[in-house]
């Protein structure tokens, strides 16, 4: 029999999720091509590109946590950030999104719940665009941000190696 379903909530990324959010991180490092990333990371290593994710502001980190306790915390579900699009200044008003997920955790309707929130928090920033880079195949992905309104625009072939192959990336872009 599956297990009851349980309360999603998504909040604010925070300082004691580190670990966990390394953790989901890493399983896509080790097991997939999703990113290219080839190696895993610590959560001290990882604490920067948290640190960069500010409760307010264009760059944000929501997490996805099961509504119920294990012992004192809440086991995370997943997360959702938009972060710089690049690093040149008139690329401000532009955000790369993305979503990863616990494994086990998809097909819940989470990453729904991690972008509606992430682009609820967006709506009073000054931001004009959000982008996303999906490696291809992955319909999952791609299935999520076309129900978000993104829009295909165009693919890198072939541009990254990992697994001793080479994938693509489509990329995807939103008006907001």
């Amino acid at each position: 029999m599956p297990p009851e379903p349980t309360e999603v909530q998504v909040r604010s990324g925070v300082e004691g999720d580190l670990d966990a959010l390394t953790d989901i991180y890493n399983h896509y490092v080790r097991e997939t091509p999703i990113t290219f990333d080839t190696a895993p990371f610590t959560p001290e290593e990882r604490r920067p590109w948290l640190l960069s994710h500010p409760e307010d502001g264009p760059y944000r980190l929501k997490v996805a946590v099961d509504g119920t306790f294990q012992g004192n915390s809440q086991r995370i579900l997943g997360y959702a950030t938009s972060s710089p699009y690049r690093a040149k200044p008139a690329y401000s008003t532009s955000v790369e999104v993305t979503v990863y997920l616990a494994p086990g955790a998809g097909g819940r309707g989470i990453g729904t719940l991690l972008y509606k929130a992430l682009f609820a928090s967006l709506a009073d920033e000054d931001v004009h665009r959000a982008y996303a880079g999906i490696a291809q195949p992955n319909e999952a992905s791609t299935r999520l941000h076309e129900r978000f309104g993104f829009r295909p625009v165009g693919t890198y072939r072939e541009v990254g190696r990992k697994f001793g192959r080479y994938w693509d990336v489509a990329w995807y872009e939103k008006e907001l």
